[in-house]
């Protein structure tokens, strides 16, 4: 008894599941935060894409970039 998302919402969630999981693999994270991350991603799409972008891994981002 789950939650279905098909459609266009469907489309929608799975291009931005493959944008995180593709942005979590090329983070400077530890490969423990990483498996942890696409797992999430993967059993839980649509919860695990919105917790991913508030408190996911994150690049380095400087003003001054060398």
């Amino acid at each position: 008894m789950g939650i279905h998302i098909v459609g266009p919402l469907g489309l929608l969630v799975l291009i931005f599941d493959i944008y995180a999981i593709m942005n979590v693999a090329r983070s400077p994270a530890s490969a423990v935060t990483r498996v942890f991350w696409i797992a999430l991603i993967l059993i839980a799409p649509l919860i695990g894409f919105i917790i991913w972008v508030f408190v996911g891994p994150r690049e380095e981002r400087s003003l001054f970039r060398r």
